[in-house]
């Protein structure tokens, strides 16, 4: 693309300083890009599409802003680098023309319970500012609005040592006024065990009254400390013990005892769950465990704070009759408001900077937000908008500012005013670099980079480079699909059922009488903010076997991989340790058959200290993670780590058929096919795919459970206009074997196929909550009535 240079009239040839405009990539070689080259203006809004897995992050992310990070980094001291995270030098042979990279990504905000949506930006420090300046009654600093803080009391003596043996001491009493409720520890909710899942309370302990998983009546360390501590009589129903007995069987302190001679220490019930199920992260947990804990421990609001997470105290000082914790709660659309009527000279630039941050969040569409939600529910895209928030004010210039699909979340409505940000911000003479498949954001590019031509191995190239035009008339994937549109069904499915929901009113949810048909695909529909997954995912009758699959993040580190996660690695293990009559542990690279000098990691990790660290393959297995005698072990020709290269396409051919046949794997292979994933490599680590390769790995996963009911969350996040067409197929698949499908999504071409629309708003937050249309797609067309109606008849043609 030329660029106009900027010249002075008087001088015959352009500044040698304005000749640098453009970012120059030559010999991309992170991940699967093959010796990318491209040239990206400056100062413009460069989009970049192509399939899901093309190696468009691998560009992006992982080259251009992961290098500008890398040398913004390398001008600190040495000093300041070794407290900071070591970057590697990406692969590529040159990288010219780069400027300081803001990363606006689409991780989660951290889901700590403590980070709320006011924590994770400023507004809730200036709001604790405000409170401490202008509320009545005057409780005191900042801190004592902070719901992290602890009022702390203490008092005592040191020594000062005044030299020539002359030390004096001194007394000093220290107090600190903290905003944290003391009941619930400023988490807003307070845990209750339910005992009944713990134990039968009609059998004793001798009879195996536990009922907790991994509790086995012979272990030492669990159930016989309890039945031959002598503190308790081991052939009483436990129902029928005494008062004290249950204190001691519930909540008694540490205590030695001895078993058969062995010491042992006893400890009550309710302690020894919570250290050794409660206090371990949730997700990190075996699958029964999870249940278990799931079913066994409850969260109910804390009824001394009433969930705001405040002391009393914190709660009373009020300004125009809020406290902070009605402030927190309230719609942050309202409470700009709130704070636009505040008039106090002696904190007029506290005001102002508020104001701005409140009206940052209403104008990139999350004025529907409260500040005291916390931070771990957000959805990816929302979690993304939050992070805008803070450079919109920006006074920078010449930046590149990166965005990962900002569109993710939205509906098409609200896409025109993610569209005018990203140019605002272009117009300020930032360069932008956007990762998107919307047709509506590409559509406003000055450039389009396209990879492909597929993905994963078949990607890695740049098939267009241009404009829009260009792409548009050019004959590659994206090109060819950007003007799809999905026609309405004509004949529509008969349901054979409904989830009748009554009275829902979770979140925003004012409450909703709604029968969701049954034996149809059913979308539910409506603006960001509206209250869809509070319906789907809070509202629908449990014991309705619902199978959910949500946007939330996949577990999972370096060593995980595709094989592991869907439970493929158990039956190939299986299979190799039967044909070759061995242990089964030695196909796992992370047990008995690991090579012994990467542990089966395939790379050695060199830690460098204040330097990048680096990543070598491991010379012992040539990064084949196996021990040399593991690999003599075949199956079907092909030793375990052939296996693992293998590409899902391959593999469902290598274990469908002949004497590597395997009907598990196969099956599960099938599944990975079905949502698109063909082209991933078993072995590839889970850390390296996409957040749309995420959630279809964990669709595939879900496919296998009993269910009659499944709730999906936008399944079209990061997928490719071509790739929609495919999870259409999938839908009507799942549909036409007897289940049910019920899909939360903004993308119109699934609106288009539904058999049943129901549409929630009409708008955000408390405008919305509300259904605004229940119907088939052509009714909802025909009637143009809600901005859903509106914007898909625009996108059928109607």
């Amino acid at each position: 693309m030329s660029m106009a240079k900027r010249t002075d009239p008087q001088s015959p040839a352009p500044h040698a300083a304005d000749s640098h405009d453009l970012i120059r990539v030559h010999g991309a070689r992170v991940n699967n890009l093959k010796d990318v080259s491209i040239e990206i203006p400056k100062r413009r809004l460069t989009v970049f599409t192509g399939v899901s897995g093309s190696g468009k992050s691998s560009l992006v992310f992982g080259t251009i802003a992961a290098e500008s990070q890398r040398l913004i980094n390398e001008t600190y001291s040495a000093f300041v680098q070794g407290f900071m995270p070591t970057l590697a030098r990406p692969e590529v042979d040159v990288l010219d023309g780069l400027t300081t990279v803001i990363t606006v990504d689409q991780q989660r905000l951290g889901a700590d319970p403590r980070s709320t949506v006011g924590t994770a930006t400023d507004a809730n420090a200036m709001l604790r500012i405000l409170f401490s300046r202008l509320g009545k009654p005057h409780i005191g600093s900042p801190q004592a609005f902070s719901f992290n803080v602890a009022s702390v009391q203490a008092s005592g003596a040191f020594k000062v040592d005044r030299g020539a043996d002359r030390t004096r001491t001194v007394k000093r009493t220290f107090t600190r006024t903290g905003g944290m409720c003391t009941r619930c520890e400023g988490r807003g909710t307070v845990s209750d065990i339910d005992l009944t899942q713990l134990y039968d309370d009609s059998k004793s302990l001798a009879e195996g009254a536990f009922t907790i998983p991994g509790w086995k009546s012979d272990s030492f360390w669990t159930v016989r400390v309890y039945a031959e501590s002598g503190l308790l009589d081991p052939d009483k129903p436990i129902r029928k013990f005494t008062k004290k007995e249950m204190q001691d069987f519930l909540y008694r302190e540490p205590t030695k005892v001895k078993v058969e001679g062995v010491n042992l220490t006893y400890e009550g019930l309710i302690p020894k769950i919570q250290k050794s199920f409660l206090s371990k992260d949730k997700e990190a947990l075996q699958p029964h465990i999870r249940e278990f804990v799931e079913r066994a421990v409850t969260f109910t609001t804390c009824p001394d704070c009433d969930g705001s997470r405040l002391s009393a105290e914190a709660r009373s000082s009020k300004i125009a009759k809020l406290s902070i914790a009605d402030a927190c709660a309230m719609q942050i659309s309202d409470l700009a408001e709130w704070v636009r009527g505040l008039d106090d000279p002696s904190v007029a630039p506290l005001l102002a900077a508020l104001q701005r941050t409140l009206d940052s969040f209403v104008e990139i569409g999350l004025g529907y937000l409260s500040l005291d939600r916390p931070s771990g529910t957000l959805s990816g895209g929302e979690a993304q908008r939050v992070k805008m928030i803070r450079h919109l004010g920006s006074s920078l210039t010449d930046v590149t500012y990166v965005f990962d699909e900002p569109t993710i979340g939205l509906h098409p409505h609200d896409i025109q005013r993610m569209n005018d940000l990203l140019l605002r911000l272009r117009d300020k003479g930032n360069t932008v670099l956007v990762v998107e498949h919307k047709p509506q954001t590409i559509a406003i590019a000055d450039h389009v980079v396209d990879l492909g031509p597929g993905a994963g191995t078949a990607g890695g190239t740049v098939c267009f480079e241009g404009t829009v035009a260009g792409l548009r008339a050019g004959d590659t994937i994206t090109g060819r699909h950007l003007d799809d549109r999905a026609a309405v069904k004509e004949t529509v499915r008969k349901p054979t059922g409904a989830l009748e929901v009554r009275g829902a009113s979770a979140h925003n949810l004012q409450g909703v009488d709604v029968d969701i048909p049954l034996g149809v695909l059913t979308v539910i529909t409506g603006v960001a903010g509206s209250g869809k997954s509070s319906l789907v995912h809070g509202s629908i009758p449990a014991g309705a076997e619902v199978v959910s699959v949500d946007q939330g993040a996949i577990r999972g580190s370096r060593r995980s991989n595709p094989a592991t996660y869907t439970g493929l690695l158990d039956p190939i293990r299986k299979a190799f340790a039967k044909a070759n009559g061995v242990k089964p542990a030695l196909f796992s690279p992370n047990s008995e058959g690991a090579c012994p000098t990467c542990n089966g990691a395939g790379v050695i990790y060199t830690d460098l200290a204040m330097m990048a660290g680096v990543a070598t393959t491991c010379e012992e297995c040539e990064g084949r993670r196996f021990q040399a005698s593991v690999l003599d072990h075949r199956f079907g020709g092909r030793d375990i780590s052939e296996v693992l290269a293998m590409s899902v396409t391959e593999a469902e051919e290598f274990f469908g058929a002949g004497e590597a046949r395997t009907p598990a794997a196969h099956r599960i292979l099938e599944r990975l096919a079905d949502v698109g994933l063909g082209y991933l490599s078993l072995g590839q680590p889970l850390t390296t795919l996409s957040g749309g390769e995420r959630q279809r790995l964990k669709l595939a996963t879900h496919m296998a459970d009993k269910g009659g009911v499944y709730v999906l969350d936008e399944p079209t996040t990061g997928l490719h206009l071509a790739d929609v067409e495919q999870l259409l197929g999938l839908l009507d698949r799942l549909v036409d074997s007897g289940k049910s499908v019920i899909v939360v999504e903004h993308h119109q071409a699934v609106m288009a196929h539904a058999d049943w629309i129901i549409d929630l708003g009409p708008g955000a937050g408390h405008d919305g909550g509300r259904i605004v249309f229940e119907g088939t797609p052509a009714d909802l067309v025909a009637a143009r009535s809600t901005l859903t109606g509106e914007h898909l008849a625009a996108y059928v043609g109607a």
